[in-house]
């Protein structure tokens, strides 16, 4: 299954998501592995990475993955959990790296990847395209990028959750779970 959790910042969309892996890894004896696509780049990121590290539980396993989430992911047992925190972090270090990437073949290779694991996979994302539209061209590709990752997971997940003001809101939810 895959569940997509999105929102804006400080919309609660990470605490929902935690909530939910605890709550279905109850359900078995699988491990949980945390994937964390953020990298630190000033003193407020370095904060909000800690934040995130006290928030989550230590026998969660960390997997980092700023740049190899598709790779990631596929080196994960089937039988366990992932959470992946966040899509736009991991997008943004991709943009920043090289932005003259192929991102449509690099969004193939992660939704295949999903679509092929037979696991539990929650995936929380930013939703960007809500706001003004950016001034710059590198903010403008990100915007543009971001919606249309957002697009190729919320097509392929069995589960959609819109999150806003700490509160979830269903978009799309399979009939088979």
């Amino acid at each position: 299954m895959i569940h997509f959790i999105i929102g804006g910042a400080r919309s609660g969309k990470s605490r929902f998501a935690q909530q939910t892996v605890t709550e279905l890894a109850q359900s078995g004896d699988q491990d949980i592995y945390y994937i964390a696509t953020a990298t630190v780049t000033d003193t407020q990121m370095e904060k909000r990475i800690q934040r995130h590290q006290q928030d989550r539980p230590c026998h969660w396993k960390l997997v980092e993955a700023p740049y190899t989430l598709p790779q990631a992911i596929a080196d994960i047992p089937d039988q366990d959990l992932i959470l992946v925190d966040c899509l736009t972090l991991w997008l943004n270090n991709l943009l920043f790296k090289q932005p003259e990437q192929q991102f449509e073949d690099i969004f193939t290779q992660l939704t295949d990847v999903l679509s092929a694991r037979k696991g539990t996979t929650i995936l929380v994302a930013n939703e960007v395209g809500l706001g003004i539209i950016p001034m710059g061209e590198i903010s403008r590709q990100f915007v543009d990028q971001a919606g249309w990752l957002n697009q190729a997971i919320g097509a392929i997940a069995h589960k959609v959750t819109f999150v806003a003001a700490g509160l979830p809101l269903t978009l799309k939810a399979s009939s088979s779970l």
